[in-house]
């Protein structure tokens, strides 16, 4: 019983606060300093990564985009290691 008093409690509540929060939103007056926020901390995220990635080389290290290659190179030597692993066994059962 209590249960149930709390969902009725809950959803009407939760449904007052989306009907709210769609009013809200749809608001420029909310939306334009959002969007100009979000753009400001892409941009500060852009120049945080791109001081790190400076770091990263003056110290010698591989940066995130070198070790994305090297994995990607890794990822391609090991698929054509199983496809000739694949071809060998193809051969040796023709052989046996």
């Amino acid at each position: 019983m209590a249960w149930d008093q709390f969902k009725k409690g809950f959803d009407r509540w939760e449904n007052t606060t989306a009907e709210y929060l769609e009013t809200v939103m749809k608001n420029r007056t909310v939306l334009e300093p959002a969007g100009k926020l979000l753009s400001a901390a892409f941009r500060a995220r852009a120049r945080v990564h791109g001081t790190l990635s400076g770091a990263w080389e003056s110290l010698g290290l591989p940066t995130r985009r070198d070790q994305e290659r090297t994995l990607h190179a890794l990822n391609q030597l090991q698929s054509r290691l199983l496809d000739l692993e694949e071809k060998l066994d193809a051969l040796n059962k023709k052989d046996e």
